[in-house]
């Protein structure tokens, strides 16, 4: 493998890694479940999307063909990972779950509450 290669993986590695780093840290630092909930999901897709480009990358020159597994995780990634945010938000604002007052447009959480609770008015 050439040295250029070796970077071009090393730094995608890299980088896969910190913005990983950096979800996890938001995870345990952000005040609400939903700040909570958006690092990680955002970065998860960032940073394993980078670590599987890499992936791609070094098993591509080291086997001499294109390995095309990478490419279906990534898809199946992409796919499920937006998904299952959205899913774990409608849980939160069905269970009421508390945001802190900085938190902009609690009033569209509250609206889509009573859309689904008519009789909790």
């Amino acid at each position: 493998m050439s040295v250029f290669l070796e970077v071009v993986v090393s730094v995608l590695l890299v980088f896969g890694s910190i913005i990983m780093l950096i979800g996890s840290i938001g995870l345990a630092k952000l005040p609400d479940y939903f700040t909570r909930l958006h690092a990680p999901t955002k970065a998860s897709t960032l940073g394993v999307a980078c670590i599987l480009v890499a992936s791609m990358i070094f098993f591509s020159v080291q086997l001499g063909h294109v390995n095309l597994k990478e490419v279906l995780i990534t898809m199946f990634l992409l796919i499920t990972a937006p998904v299952a945010a959205h899913m774990l938000g409608k849980a939160g604002l069905h269970y009421k779950v508390k945001m802190i007052d900085s938190t902009k447009n609690q009033h569209l959480a509250k609206k889509a509450y009573l859309q689904q609770h008519p009789d909790d008015k």
